[in-house]
């Protein structure tokens, strides 16, 4: 057992749009990730995942509406809802899920990580 500094953790991501775990409980894979610009549309069939800003602010697009997400806020997809994060400057998030989650869902494409690194 050891405790993690976030901005440590975070200062050691170079890559954009590239989650890396550092933590798991439960079941569950604690991720750091910096995001910018526009991800792509996915679901994920199985799993819910949770999105904790840290710094910065982006934009989670639903079909249905655009859900605004700033430092200290968190928003769950639910599983099975389509959905894009889009940040228009560079923001750090926490994620929490499900161990095996893959970051594009349904879609593989070259932003999928396939076995994310363990910071």
């Amino acid at each position: 057992m050891e405790k993690v500094n976030l901005s440590e953790k975070l200062h050691q991501l170079s890559d954009l749009w590239s989650p890396r775990i550092v933590g798991e409980l439960n079941g569950q894979h604690v991720k750091l990730v910096k995001i910018k610009g526009e991800f792509i549309w996915h679901h994920h069939d199985a799993e819910d995942e949770l999105f904790l800003v840290i710094h910065g602010r982006f934009d989670m697009h639903l079909r249905d509406r655009v859900v605004t997400i700033r430092d200290g806020e968190f928003f769950i997809v639910p599983r099975g809802v389509e959905h894009k994060p889009v940040a228009e400057n560079e923001t750090h998030i926490l994620l929490f899920e499900p161990v095996g989650t893959l970051n594009t869902g349904n879609v593989r494409n070259e932003r999928t990580r396939e076995s994310p690194e363990r910071l």
